[in-house]
């Protein structure tokens, strides 16, 4: 059992979370309740990760996408007042992170990604403070092979515009909603560029830059840094911790 507190404490300075600028507040979002027995983490707080989070009987729900967002109404209304009301009336605390989660080095979800493609052992960001990461490879690999690699490392085929058929040496990803980084991508020399999402302009900017790019799901790529850092609390101070996984073919 662990004080609410003393763990989003740890949490907070683990992740950094004074260093980001983000779209949303980084750490306890909803208190309700002041002990820790059981976190459940998921990758969005949505009704159905909250109503199973109570069915779990959680103390706090643990997820890369909270409440908040910047710019969107601050009313307590509707599903947003919905799920925070649910939190409150079951005694379920909120911990959100989501840049903070995305960079970290070890449990961040650039690094957990990397591992599950097995790219994580010459890995590391782009630059200081950069959320793309980057690893080069030994033996190069062809197009159909990352393609594949990913295909089987998340459970989903991924969308791909193709590139010429140089081999590839460098692959740069960088989780979720993240494809506006291609160009950073191939200027850093990267030959395949992996992210969650993909836009219209995407496809004419990985054509024109002649970099492979593969759109791999913004719920797929963003699983991991979640369930890594439940494991760590959970080791850390002797709590229980559960994934429940939410499906979401986006």
């Amino acid at each position: 059992m662990l004080d609410l507190h003393e763990l989003t404490t740890y949490c907070d300075r683990m992740l950094n979370i004074a260093a980001f600028d983000d779209y949303c507040p980084n750490g306890l979002q909803v208190e309700s309740g002041g002990e820790v027995r059981l976190i459940v983490s998921g990758v969005t707080a949505s009704q159905a990760l909250v109503d199973a989070a109570i069915d779990a009987h959680a103390d706090v729900l643990l997820v890369h996408h909270g409440y908040f967002w910047r710019g969107e109404p601050a009313p307590l209304t509707g599903l947003k007042g919905r799920r925070i009301a649910a939190l409150l009336r079951h005694d379920v605390s909120l911990l959100a992170y989501h840049l903070p989660l995305d960079a970290h080095a070890e449990v961040g979800n650039n690094r957990q990604l990397g591992e599950r493609l097995g790219l994580a052992a010459s890995a590391g960001p782009l630059a200081e403070g950069s959320l793309v990461w980057a690893a080069g490879l030994e033996t190069p690999l062809n197009a159909g092979t990352l393609r594949r690699r990913i295909a089987d490392a998340l459970g989903r085929e991924p969308l791909h515009i193709a590139a010429s058929d140089r081999p590839i040496m460098r692959v740069a990803w960088c989780s979720g909603g993240a494809q506006g980084f291609i160009e950073q991508a191939a200027a850093a020399g990267a030959r395949a560029y992996i992210s969650g999402e993909i836009s219209e302009q995407t496809t004419h900017l990985a054509r024109e830059l002649d970099i492979h790019y593969f759109a791999a799901g913004h719920h797929a790529t963003e699983r991991y840094g979640v369930q890594a850092l439940g494991a760590h609390l959970a080791a850390r101070f002797g709590l229980e911790h559960r994934y429940i996984e939410i499906s979401n073919p986006a």
